[in-house]
């Protein structure tokens, strides 16, 4: 009996032991999981400001109505590639091959104008570096200098190639800085099939998008109320800080004004064909018309414009 008494004893102090070391253990362990959740605790309330910072725009919105189409006929055009969206909702109103990559041509500059706009004012003077001569320009002189707004406004609305290198040669890192940057505001708008090589465009085997993407671009750019009346301006006379160069230019936008189009930006190259970027006022809304590869760029804009016309564009309302 004391034997059994002993072995119950004995198993009871092992027991006790084991229960003790344990103890011992599970205090650094318990320690190094308290730390390690207070450090991601931590992290995650930094976290919101990444998360922020980070967020694809895309999905930055809260939209009351929806666009909606009641009769969704062919407007049968020539583009090859054309989408209409809606800017708020960011909501595909028609599409036809809007995933297909072509040529930005000068629909580039939309993106050179976000960059720019982020870094300079318009007061600001810059100086032509060095003169391009390639393709639509206005014939910039090296050594002139010029306020960064004559500038936009030289390269928004004739489509001005020497000013958009103007630009991007005053940006801090020259030319090459200034189109990482907008490859880098691509990818943070999600603009995955977009990309850039010069801010003018002019690189037709490297500057590519697509008609959905160069839509999304737009859309942000609409955000941009001093962009929105750069683009909507027909005509405008611009000088070199001394005034002695003086310039008139004209936006290339045929449609701008007619039924209410705005901006945004014409385009074209032999291997692009032709592009035209344009909005319209719906209501609260402004819906973005996009051609790309066009023959009648004009033509074909006015045929989407139509498409949403007449009431056959509505907006439902949305609950939650």
């Amino acid at each position: 009996m004391k034997g059994f008494q002993r072995q119950i004893q004995k198993q009871t102090d092992f027991l006790k032991k084991k229960i003790i070391e344990r103890d011992i253990l599970l205090v650094p362990v318990s320690l190094v999981f308290i730390l390690f959740s207070l450090f991601v605790f931590d992290l995650y309330q930094k976290g919101n400001f990444i998360v922020k910072s980070v967020l694809n725009p895309l999905f930055s919105y809260s939209p009351k109505e929806f666009p909606y189409l009641k009769n969704n006929f062919d407007p049968r055009i020539s583009a090859e590639s054309s989408v209409i969206l809606d800017k708020d909702t960011k909501t595909v109103i028609y599409n036809k091959n809007g995933n297909l990559r072509f040529s930005t041509a000068s629909t580039a500059k939309i993106m050179t104008a976000l960059i720019s706009l982020e870094f300079f004012n318009p007061s600001d003077v810059l100086v032509v570096r060095q003169a391009t001569s390639e393709g639509s320009i206005i014939g910039l002189k090296e050594g002139d200098k010029f306020t960064f707004e004559n500038l936009l406004y030289a390269m928004m609305l004739p489509s001005a190639n020497d000013a958009a290198y103007v630009i991007a040669q005053n940006y801090p890192g020259g030319v090459d800085s200034f189109v990482s940057k907008m490859n880098e505001k691509a990818r943070y708008f999600n603009l995955l099939n977009t990309h850039f090589q010069d801010p003018a465009g002019l690189l037709d085997e490297n500057d590519y998008t697509t008609a959905l993407e160069l839509a999304r671009l737009a859309s942000f750019a609409l955000e941009n109320e001093y962009l929105l009346k750069v683009v909507n301006t027909q005509s405008k006379v611009i000088a070199d800080i001394s005034g002695f160069r003086t310039y008139q230019v004209f936006n290339r936008n045929k449609l701008l004004g007619i039924e209410g189009i705005e901006g945004i930006k014409t385009g074209f190259t032999e291997e692009a064909g032709g592009i035209l970027v344009s909005s319209k006022p719906f209501d609260k809304h402004s819906i973005i018309f996009v051609v790309m590869r066009s023959e009648e760029r004009f033509e074909d804009t006015l045929r989407l414009v139509n498409l949403v016309s007449s009431g056959n564009l509505t907006f439902l309302s949305i609950h939650p």
